[in-house]
């Protein structure tokens, strides 16, 4: 059955729930919708970006009690400039979301630098303190909380019931489900997914990471306040109790059961998680034959055992069982025939890059000494070296990832030292990776798609209206333009992780052309190919090369190099000890003997 008609049958449903069940089990489906508003940040924040949050209560919580308070305080206690505030609930939330935003950013500024497990701990420490000071603050009624909350008033109608509020959470609800898939769907969705394919990756395609955190982290923040707002009104009544650490495990318990990195899991994993709680403190008592925390032990071994047979959660099973065999991926339309508009190349034989006596130590290692080096335009360099020469350090050095300890990087004549690799990218630098990165359960065609990124324009609002919909279909089809260039045009629809290890690297150059550079860095672009596919690379590369495009690679077959670059630099020990043509680098002596017993 088409998606479609399935979500209009679960919306009519919807409707006919709040009016067709008991009012316990209305109760129960508002907690599902407010639940699944919180975890549905948590999908953007965890799923889609990779970083584990345990705060996500603590918004909840700055939500609802920000209402509370301006609805509940007595004049006297409320600043003149916030008056305004108190004649309605949706004035609260319009205060209560702009200081959602704010401490978010606070917070964000704080801990989205932290990586490792020091992030998550960084959340679990700012909701433990949002949470202990809802207790504390006495004009917010302690631990006693804040009762006497007006119900929200719309279009006249008072929603002061179950099944009335019923239909403003879950509109709510669906609204945001539906902004966040069209945020995913989008360039700017692809430069939050590529946060999982590393930073070092996703900065290289001219993804600026911390902004792409912050935006979910704020993204996700709103979300939870707004179920808070919600949540406040809906009892009518707040305390701190539904904002500690312990609600934030369960957010994350709700998002990995449905599936964390999927916007309807998330709803399925807060239906499944409230319903078995209510179950089990209904039904494991009566087994038992007394009273007791059972539900939680039985809770914990059925998570254990969930999390053994589908870590990846409920949903991606469900979407896998009704899948039609053989359809790997959502296939993308690509209704664009225009083209992005290509930088133009510099003359032929200028140099494009240079490193001038660049120095790079490790305390008391150095790994690069004194290196010299041109790329000209229009031409082919090679470096090469044993293992441990130093070449993946110059070449960090050379595309931003690294700074040099002394020494001069120069890129279009202007000195680049310490700039971020994804301004390199944006100046026309574009490189691949010695090991393979990229997002496995995505797209060929998306995850080429980022190296578009900086050919688009359009933003976080225009994404999730829609509205950039005609600058979409362009970077898809420069994409798929690029991937038919390297000969994977069969492959568009297929999921990257699927590809052999020799077209993920054919991939990761679509995915560096995409970018229209000007100087193509390749780091081991022929491992893992068989002899027809370095034969169509070596094709590509001399292609690019007669078009006016700057090229350097680190390669380890010798054969491939030496059949096709104009020029080879040898590195041993970190420092430059040939270079020239590569007949001559063939025949020097000092090459001979830092490959005797075998090349790299």
């Amino acid at each position: 059955m088409n998606p479609r008609y399935l979500i209009l049958l679960f919306v009519v449903t919807l409707g006919v729930a709040a009016q067709a069940l008991p009012p316990y089990y209305v109760t129960l489906l508002n907690y599902i919708g407010l639940y699944t508003l919180v975890v549905l940040g948590l999908v953007l924040l965890t799923g889609v970006g990779g970083m584990t949050s345990f705060g996500q209560a603590a918004f909840v919580g700055l939500g609802a009690y920000t209402s509370a308070w301006l609805t509940t305080a007595s004049p006297e206690q409320i600043p003149g400039w916030l008056a305004w505030a108190t004649a309605s609930p949706w004035l609260t939330l319009l205060v209560g979301v702009t200081l959602t935003v704010v401490v978010a950013l606070i917070l964000g500024a704080l801990t989205l630098r932290l990586s490792g497990h020091y992030l998550p701990l960084g959340t679990i420490a700012w909701g433990l303190s949002l949470y202990y000071l809802f207790g504390t603050v006495e004009s917010l009624g302690g631990h006693t909380g804040v009762s006497g909350l007006p119900s929200i008033t719309l279009l006249g109608w008072t929603l002061d019931q179950g099944n009335k509020i019923f239909y403003l959470i879950w509109a709510v609800l669906l609204v945001a489900m539906l902004l966040t898939q069209n945020l995913l769907d989008s360039r700017e969705g692809r430069a939050i997914r590529a946060l999982k394919g590393g930073q070092v990756m996703a900065e290289s395609m001219g993804v600026n990471t911390f902004r792409a955190k912050m935006v979910i982290f704020v993204i996700s923040a709103v979300f939870a306040a707004l179920s808070g707002w919600l949540y406040a009104h809906t009892q009518r009544f707040v305390n701190p109790t539904p904002f500690g650490l312990n609600m934030g495990i369960d957010y994350l318990f709700m998002a990995l059961i449905g599936g964390v990195g999927s916007v309807w899991g998330a709803l399925l994993g807060s239906g499944i998680l409230t319903m078995l709680k209510q179950w089990l403190q209904d039904w494991l008592p009566v087994l038992m034959g007394n009273s007791g925390n059972y539900e939680t032990i039985v809770f914990g071994i059925l998570i254990v055992l969930l999390m053994q047979r589908a870590p990846g959660g409920l949903w991606p099973m469900l979407v896998k069982l009704f899948k039609p065999r053989g359809k790997k991926v959502k296939t993308v339309a690509i209704n664009s025939e225009r083209e992005l508009p290509r930088r133009q190349l510099p003359k032929a034989g200028s140099v494009i890059l240079e490193a001038r006596h660049v120095t790079r130590r490790f305390g008391g290692l150095v790994a690069n000494n004194d290196m010299n080096l041109e790329v000209h335009a229009g031409e082919i360099l090679a470096l090469i070296g044993p293992n441990g020469a130093g070449k993946s350090t110059l070449f960090n050095q050379l595309s931003g990832v690294d700074t040099p300890t002394s020494g001069e990087v120069l890129f279009m004549g202007e000195r680049v030292n310490g700039v971020r690799s994804r301004l390199m990218a944006r100046n026309g630098m574009s490189r691949t990776f010695q090991h393979v990165k990229l997002l496995p359960t995505m797209s060929v065609l998306e995850n080429v798609a980022i190296g578009a990124h900086l050919r688009g324009h359009k933003g976080l609002l225009a994404a999730t209206l829609r509205l950039d919909r005609r600058e979409e279909a362009d970077l898809l089809a420069e994409a798929r333009r690029q991937l038919e260039r390297v000969g994977l045009g069969d492959y568009l629809h297929e999921e990257a992780g699927s590809l052999a290890l020799g077209q993920q690297r054919i991939m990761e150059i679509a995915r560096a052309l995409c970018a229209d550079p000007c100087l193509l860095l390749l780091d081991e672009p022929a491992a893992g190919l068989r002899l027809k596919e370095k034969e169509a690379l070596g094709i590509l590369l001399s292609r690019l090369r007669s078009e006016g495009m700057a090229i350097l690679l680190v390669e380890h077959d010798m054969d491939f190099v030496m059949g096709l670059v104009d020029r080879v630099v040898v590195m041993e020990f970190g420092q430059r000890i040939a270079q020239g043509l590569p007949e001559e680098v063939q025949k020097d002596p000092a090459v001979l003997e830092a490959y005797l017993g075998g090349a790299e």
